[in-house]
């Protein structure tokens, strides 16, 4: 078993390592551009959301609070007639880059420390580093990349966008899995 304390070292150079790699990818290589489009007439859709200001926070379109009314005609017609949509509200103004890529750098130390804590209590000291590669990506690839499926199922996300995201969860995983692998400990 390595404990935490001896891989502190890889806990923080892997999240600093995949910061920077989700940073070339979003903004060099920009391959998530097109991962959203442009509504036909996005004005009278702001327009028609502004005169019925909405809170921050998560929608459905249409609403339906009872899933015994889900099957009544009055909602099928709803859902028949479309459109059917989820939808996320933010508060106005612009967004805030420095609070985002704060909570981006938070969430990639909490996944590496919890990746941490699953390879030391699985892995000795002085392994292979295979056996740590392995073990460090596969639950780093679930971290990263498994909770973007749900939103495919259940939201509508587009799988093309979905597997993307999951290429980065691939990519972040095999990162993270050499960081530790060459600071496992001896």
């Amino acid at each position: 078993m390595a404990s935490l304390a001896h891989l502190w070292l890889p806990i923080i150079l892997s999240a600093v390592i995949v910061f920077l790699a989700s940073s070339v990818i979003h903004m060099v290589l920009k391959w998530h551009h097109t991962d959203y489009r442009q509504l036909p007439d996005e004005e009278a859709l702001r327009a028609a959301l502004h005169k019925a200001p909405a809170a921050p926070g998560q929608y459905v379109i249409p609403y339906c609070g009872d899933m015994k009314a889900m099957g009544t005609p009055e909602m099928q017609k709803k859902y028949a007639d479309g459109p059917v949509a989820m939808l996320v509200l933010k508060a106005p103004g612009a967004p805030g880059m420095g609070a985002a890529l704060g909570g981006w750098f938070a969430f990639n130390l909490v996944v590496s420390f919890f990746v941490a804590y699953v390879a030391g209590h699985t892995l000795a000291q002085g392994v292979h580093y295979l056996q740590v590669f392995r073990v460090v990506g596969s639950v780093g690839f679930l971290a990263y990349a498994a909770g973007s499926v749900p939103a495919s199922i259940w939201m509508g996300k587009p799988w093309g966008v979905t597997f993307k995201d999951m290429l980065d969860g691939l990519i972040y995983a095999l990162l993270m899995a050499g960081t530790f692998g060459w600071l496992w400990p001896r």
